[in-house]
């Protein structure tokens, strides 16, 4: 039992793609999408900033001197590639930002430890390269969704990053340990401990703003407000923002437009 849920409820309570109907459709789109993005920046994809297959990076370089986004796929770290979410570059390209879509190796192939570890390596790789490719390294902003929320939340200490922008994410990994989600990740109780950013509050921070949708599983809503509520309670930068109308999904419509309402928290975290 968690929160008065058992096995079944819980497994539909984080079910996204169940939740949301037309989810397979819009997931081609994007994926029709990103391909004609990737088409018209084919200059530094996959860069490798690791061993493993997945440890690839595609950059978008659209301003040498300007900031840096690194966002970060979801797919309950199991599922899903950078490939898919290009098209959501669109949005902060149009403002002069560069975008960096970094993979990672999923599981079960490897345990979550090992999958923060190599976004972490990412975000340094990335930072120690821009000169090669472009951007300020001193405005290099993390964001990422779903599963890409939570790995942004346990990126943002890294050195290189300013700030950050959560997105729909998991960030107390209590009940993924007892869903269906933790047949791939096997997660234990220790694991899904030290990898719940909720539960490990800093004392200081870099600015992190928490969105989320306001048609999401009510599990994910609670999720973020939860995170976010704890994070202003402890005086740390950043804030809880809810995107009313959306849900897991259209959510990225918000970052994929140049005015879109995820773009302007962008520009406001890399003017900071």
């Amino acid at each position: 039992m968690y929160r008065g849920m058992d096995r079944a409820t819980l497994d539909a309570a984080y079910n996204n793609s169940a939740a949301v109907a037309d989810s397979a459709r819009i997931v081609r789109d994007w994926d029709a999408r990103s391909a004609r993005l990737r088409a018209e920046y084919p200059q530094h994809l996959d860069l490798r900033y690791g061993p493993a297959e997945r440890n690839r990076i595609d950059y978008f370089a659209v301003d040498r001197s300007g900031p840096v986004l690194v966002f970060v796929h979801g797919g309950y770290w199991q599922a899903r590639a950078k490939e898919t979410f290009g098209f959501l570059a669109a949005g902060p390209l149009a403002h002069g930002i560069n975008v960096a879509l970094v993979g990672y190796t999923l599981a079960p192939e490897r345990r979550l430890d090992g999958i923060v570890a190599e976004v972490r390596a990412g975000v340094g790789w990335l930072a120690g390269e821009l000169g090669r490719y472009g951007g300020d390294a001193g405005r290099l902003v993390v964001s990422g969704w779903s599963a890409g929320g939570h790995l942004t939340a346990m990126t943002l200490a890294e050195p290189a990053v300013h700030g950050g922008l959560a997105i729909s994410g998991i960030y107390d990994l209590e009940p993924i340990r007892l869903c269906y989600l933790n047949d791939k990740l096997r997660l234990d109780a220790a694991e899904a401990e030290r990898n719940s950013p909720l539960r490990h509050l800093p004392p200081s921070s870099r600015p992190l703003d928490v969105a989320w949708g306001g048609d999401e599983l009510p599990e994910l809503v609670r999720q973020s407000r939860d995170f976010a509520a704890a994070r202003a309670r402890a005086g740390l930068p950043g804030r809880g923002v809810a995107l009313p109308g959306h849900d897991h999904f259209t959510i990225l419509e918000e970052l994929a437009r140049p005015d879109g309402a995820l773009t302007r928290l962008v520009l406001e975290l890399v003017a900071q």
